[in-house]
Formats: structure tokens, sequence, C-alpha cells
């Protein structure tokens, strides 16, 4: 008896120094990430959200990742699936004709507003507007058709619990979740950084309705016409969506880099002044941040989860 206890001791005592020592030669790489990043933000006047994931290797970081934020356009991903969910269940035709009206409308980005009342448009048309250019009255149209309810049913059916539109942009349409007296304070949209990421690796490999469908939504958020924050200064091929409030900058980004597939999603709040330029400190340290994350988050680093 004395034997085996001894015997079981000496696992125990083995296995606990293997992942001592493990953890010691993980630590210096993810240390060093994780400084870079918290040196990068410390004189940021705001709070920062970010979650990334190299796909090649599986390794991860996160700086409040997993903390509910504000979406802005980005929830318009969410949109975009159930459109494509929509078309490929039957239940809707890329052909199917949305009229622009003045309950659609709504300004800040995109160019529907300046165009008149009555114009027939597809389903299709409405949903690349509203990718690519993030139109607002473009996505009005899309969720008048689908609605907002549908949209996060949609989230429900793909495992992302988190992510949730409340209304349409602006006001109306309000969604089951956007009539809780807590979600108000997200406006549009909300979401944990993790789960855009899981969306974006979702797409990635093929996950989110079909391979084709998947595939087909990437490309579409790989012809997005804003690079301000996330592949600012790269050529990195990548598929995003950006999204953008008076004090909030946030981008979700598939990048193609050299060292993997890096997923990201980086929200900025709580900025200090209004400030609409591309060149807004926001979207400067995010597109900092991404070079840091795509560096950091490669074949030879440690693992970050």
């Amino acid at each position: 008896m004395k034997t085996r206890i001894a015997l079981l001791s000496l696992l125990v005592a083995s296995s606990l120094l293997v992942s001592s020592t493990s953890r010691a030669q993980n630590s210096p790489n993810a240390q060093t990430l994780d400084a870079r990043v918290r040196a990068e933000i410390a004189p940021f006047r705001g709070k920062v959200y970010l979650f990334a994931k190299n796909l090649d290797t599986g390794e991860t970081y996160s700086f409040n990742g997993d903390e509910r934020v504000k979406t802005a356009s980005t929830i318009k991903i969410a949109v975009m699936i159930e459109a494509f969910a929509r078309v490929a269940e039957g239940r809707a035709k890329w052909t199917d004709e949305l009229v622009l009206t003045k309950a659609a409308r709504y300004s800040g980005s995109g160019i529907l507003p300046e165009l008149g009342d009555g114009l027939r448009l597809t389903l299709r048309d409405c949903v690349n507007l509203m990718m690519l250019i993030s139109d607002n009255t473009a996505t009005n149209m899309v969720l008048d058709y689908l609605t907002t309810d549908a949209v996060n049913a949609r989230m429900d059916s793909i495992g992302i619990k988190q992510t949730r539109i409340m209304r349409r942009v602006g006001s109306g349409g309000d969604s089951k979740e956007g009539k809780l007296e807590e979600n108000k304070r997200f406006g549009l949209g909300a979401t944990t950084p993790h789960e855009m990421v899981q969306i974006m690796e979702k797409l990635d490999r093929g996950e989110v309705i079909s391979q084709a469908a998947s595939k087909e939504m990437l490309d579409l958020m790989k012809r997005e016409q804003a690079r301000y924050a996330i592949g600012r200064t790269t050529s990195d091929p990548m598929a995003s969506k950006y999204g953008a409030l008076d004090r909030l900058r946030s981008c979700v980004a598939l990048v193609y880099s050299k060292k993997g597939r890096v997923a990201m999603t980086i929200t900025v709040d709580e900025m200090p002044e209004v400030y609409w330029s591309v060149d807004n400190p926001g979207y400067l340290l995010m597109s900092r941040l991404s070079l840091i994350l795509t560096d950091g988050l490669n074949a030879h680093s440690a693992s970050l989860r």
C-alpha cells in the first residue's frame, strides 16, 4: 500500500513539474504580446476591447474580449447572415424587390439617402450596399424585409448568444431584446469581440449556412470600401466590416497575413471627443494594435488562450 501511495505521489509531482515547466516556457512570449498591447493602449483616452485568433495555429489573445460592447455597424454582419440564410432556405430570392421609402431613410453613411423615394432595388443590391459602403438606408430596407427578431434567432441557431440587433438604424423595428431596458444602452446592437471572432471563424470554416454561402459572404466582406482601422497600413487581403458612432469605433476583420489567417475584433469606446475623420485616434490605435496582434499571434508565439 505504501509503495502504491509513494508511486502515486511521484507521478503527481512529475505531472506538476511538467506543467510548471510548460508554463514557464510559454509565458515569455505570452507576456511579450500582452506587454506590447498594453503599452500601446496605455496613453489612449478611452476604453479598449479586443479579441484575436490565429486560425492556423489556434492561438488567441484577449483584452476585455468577453465584455459586451456596442456594435455600431458591425452588427450588419448578422443581418447579412440572415439574408443569405433566408435565400438558401428558399424563403427569399436575391431578386426580390425592396422599395426606397422616406421611413427607411437614415443618413450617416451610404448613398441611398441622396436618391428619390420609390426607387426599386433587389434584396441583393441592398445587402451589397449595406456591406460594401455600410449604407444605413439599405440596412433598414433589408431589416424591414427580414425583421430584427429573425436576425437574432439566426444568431441563436449558429450558437451565437451575445450578439443581438436591437432595432433598425435610427429607430423602429425594435427586437424583443431591444425592448429590454438593460439593452437600450447599446443602441443598434450588442456583441462581444470574442463572439465576432467566432462568427468570422465559422465563416472561414464554411460552417455558416453552407461552404458556398460562407465563402460568398467572406468574398463580399473582402470588398468593403473602407480600411480606416484594421488593414489601414498594410496590403494584406482581408474580409472586414467597420462601425462608427460619435465616441466609438469598431472593426471586425479576418486578415490573410503572411503569418497566418488572423481573425480579430477591436472596439474603442468612450473617447472624450467627437472627431469624424479618417484620422480619428480610435482608428489609428486600432491600426497599430492590428499590426501587433498579427505579428504576435504567429506559429512561433505561445498559446494565449
